[in-house]
């Protein structure tokens, strides 16, 4: 075997091994063998890319992995269980603008000696340039929506659409240009400025609810713009890599829109999500009274109960609570009651926000229960506890046409003989509308820092 087919041969092995890698990521029990074999089969990538690249500049891109391998590894032990989406989108916007430039820097070699590129590799660099663009644009901001730098509303323009659909056509009439006239660096320089610009103006528009299908939908652009690199390159890794990252982006995509009951286009194009909300009035538009709960009642009523169903919500991230969650279930669970926690697709910042907090808990898998196979349980459910969740949990989505949310799939935590809701005060969630929930005359609010509640839900348990 020469070394060419070898190094095919490593290449395909470590392709075989990210689908594998990527499929023990469907369960928790396996997720992290998961991630270990997938890191590990980009680790042999990138040694056999190196070794077939030859020693050239090899001393400037040990140093760059050095350094960026030290932020990076610093960066994801340091951060926060709540800032994990800002991170997530920070990182995949450095992914899009890395493909971004290295289509760039290769355009620039052809042009600079004068070398015709043929179509196939014209498209394929100006499609790694303004997709590549767009996400590092997009998660920017998304980046900074999430980390509060910039306003999580969204933030629109008149003629919102037009400007979309007119930058839009320029990237598209700029691209169009290297086909039919010369090709010029100068002109993709331009479509990249114009494909950022895209990025920035159409994520600004998109507001907090949104977001964790924003970031999945962008992930899904840098999977696809590494794809379309590895084509520039040559790369049967980098092609093959891109492309399971954007299939199963964009499969992501469209199953949190289908939790969310609305397209991506929607998503994209609808200014949907206030992120923000103002004190709710106290009375209802049903007239229905919020009643005000004390530790001692609930833990009366969780002691008693024969089934309890936890429903995390961002809350309960802000307040870095899951291991006094877990601590209250383990007392529950002495006492012989049934623990659940139900978990809604698109419950936090990110997909699988809540499985992930809950995880570094470890609360066992099996009491992790999916929308799906959760909301039959409810109308046999004595007690729901809802922590720091809002809108995955309004019965606004089933019972009031015109709501925002109507026609979202959401826990049917309404349906519980009693639902006990902590949260710090009366706002709204993302959506900015008001929640039905907190004015059923079966549920009780107990309100303050998710953390103290359950802690104080902990000691009263016991007293009982």
């Amino acid at each position: 075997m020469d070394r060419r087919n070898a190094f095919d041969l490593a290449y395909l092995a470590c392709a075989c091994l990210f689908i594998f890698g990527l499929k023990q990521l469907s369960s928790p029990r396996t997720a992290v063998r998961g991630n270990q074999v997938a890191a590990g089969a980009m680790g042999v990538v990138i040694a056999v890319t190196l070794w077939d690249s030859g020693s050239h500049n090899l001393a400037w891109i040990i140093a760059g992995m050095v350094i960026g391998g030290a932020i990076g590894a610093y960066s994801a032990r340091a951060v926060k269980m709540t800032a994990m989406p800002q991170m997530v989108a920070l990182f995949n916007g450095v992914g899009g603008g890395a493909a971004a430039l290295i289509a760039f820097s290769e355009y620039h070699i052809a042009t600079s000696s004068s070398v015709s590129l043929a179509n196939d590799a014209v498209t394929s660099t100006l499609f790694s340039a303004i997709v590549g663009s767009v996400s590092f644009a997009g998660s920017m901001v998304a980046f900074g929506k999430l980390q509060e730098l910039i306003t999580g509303s969204p933030v629109t323009m008149p003629g919102q659409k037009l400007v979309n659909a007119v930058l839009f056509l320029a990237v598209l009439g700029l691209a169009a240009s290297q086909y039919v006239g010369s090709q010029s660096e100068g002109v993709l320089a331009l479509a990249m400025v114009l494909s950022l610009l895209l990025g920035v103006i159409m994520v600004m528009a998109i507001g907090g609810a949104d977001m964790p299908v924003v970031i999945s939908l962008l992930n899904s652009f840098t999977g696809l713009a590494a794809a379309a690199t590895g084509f520039v390159l040559h790369n049967n890794a980098l092609i093959i890599s891109g492309a399971l990252v954007g299939a199963s982006g964009m499969m992501l995509t469209r199953m949190m829109g289908a939790a969310m009951n609305r397209s991506i286009a929607n998503v994209v194009f609808g200014a949907f999500g206030t992120g923000g909300g103002g004190e709710a009035a106290a009375v209802g538009a049903s007239g229905g009274q919020v009643r005000a709960t004390s530790p001692d009642d609930v833990a009366v009523m969780l002691a008693y109960a024969r089934r309890v169903v936890i429903v995390p919500g961002y809350g309960l991230a802000v307040a870095q609570a899951q291991h006094n969650v877990r601590e209250l279930a383990d007392q529950l669970e002495r006492r012989g009651v049934d623990v659940r926690y139900a978990i809604h697709p698109v419950a936090g910042r990110m997909p699988g926000h809540m499985n992930v907090l809950l995880a570094e808990a470890d609360v066992p898998y099996t009491q992790l229960y999916e929308m799906d196979d959760i909301n039959d349980e409810f109308p046999r459910t004595d007690v729901s506890l809802v922590i720091g969740a809002n809108d995955v949990v309004n019965p606004a989505a089933n019972n009031t046409p015109g709501s925002p949310i109507y026609g979202m799939p959401v826990l049917n935590v309404d349906r519980s003989a009693a639902v006990v809701v902590l949260k710090r005060s009366m706002n709204t969630g993302f959506a900015g509308i008001e929640n039905e929930l907190f004015y059923d005359p079966k549920t009780t609010m107990l309100f303050g820092d998710a953390k103290e509640s359950i802690m104080n839900l902990v000691s009263a348990v016991k007293a009982v």
